[in-house]
């Protein structure tokens, strides 16, 4: 049976805001990018959504970005590499920290926004960033675009590479996303995702903005969790996946616990999305 893993980038209010309906999302992803407190996420919600992820079975990863709250981390920064090391590390280490209160652990790191866009194509920034992940656990994989300087960084510090596609974004005929700021970059329609989707795990093909066929290599699909319609999105693609006998499990095969194997978690009863706070 094909396996595919799903994510999303979950934890992502802040104080008395809230940003999506994490609850709802971890019903029927496997794995969450859960925020370190720098584009989103604080101590509270850190731990909260730990404690949920654990309940679901649904394996950890640190969703490390730039500092920047006011930007929700989607701002390009010029960061030193020695700075951007530090910073790292420092999400790292709250992370690590508040998973393991929570009775999980933190298996993967995958970076947020700007961060991912530029480590994806900066070999510096890159190395920066997989640098501070092996300094803090080597046993930690790395989760990004396939065939970008974040996964050869990872590879060549020995740290396991994972490829990821997404859902809801639009794709350039080279393989990397269209902008944010281009209209029609992020896709919003349940049913036409969930087929993009089926096609990603099973043909490793995606239609770019252009029409042509983009290659796409995926051990994990994302679906952003701070869309209006990502809960309905996850839906469809999980129930559409599971018709297709297609597993949904975490990547790195661990959740709840210390490292422990989890079955793939129940299919949720199809229903209409809840309402949400655009980023």
């Amino acid at each position: 049976m094909t396996t595919i893993d799903l994510n999303s980038d979950l934890g992502e209010g802040y104080g008395a805001w809230s940003m999506g309906d994490d609850g709802a999302m971890l019903d029927v992803v496997s794995s969450a990018n859960i925020a370190c407190g720098f584009h989103a996420g604080d101590p509270t919600i850190m731990l909260a959504t730990c404690r949920a992820a654990a309940e679901r079975g649904v394996a950890v990863g640190a969703h490390v970005a730039h500092r920047d709250l006011a930007g929700f981390g989607r701002r390009p920064m010029h960061v030193t590499p020695d700075e951007l090391h530090a910073d790292v590390v420092y999400q790292l280490g709250a992370m690590t920290a508040t998973a393991r209160v929570a009775g999980t652990r933190v298996t993967y790191v995958k970076p947020h926004g700007a961060l991912y866009n530029t480590a994806c194509a900066d070999p510096v920034q890159a190395e920066a960033v997989v640098r501070a992940i092996a300094d803090v656990d080597p046993s930690l994989a790395v989760l990004a675009l396939p065939d970008s300087e974040l996964l050869r960084a990872a590879e060549r510090h020995g740290l396991r590479a994972v490829s990821e596609a997404f859902a809801d974004r639009a794709y350039e005929p080279d393989g990397s996303l269209v902008s944010r700021s281009t209209p029609g970059s992020v896709l919003h329609d349940p049913e036409q995702v969930a087929q993009r989707v089926l096609r990603m795990v099973t043909e490793g093909v995606a239609t770019a903005v252009d029409g042509s066929e983009v290659s796409v290599r995926a051990d994990s699909v994302c679906v952003h969790g701070d869309s209006p319609d990502a809960v309905a999105m996850a839906r469809a693609i999980r129930r559409l996946l599971t018709e297709q006998d297609i597993a949904i499990a975490p990547f790195t095969g661990a959740g709840a616990g210390a490292g422990a194997v989890t079955a793939p978690v129940p299919v949720p009863v199809p229903g209409a999305a809840t309402d949400q706070t655009p980023a």
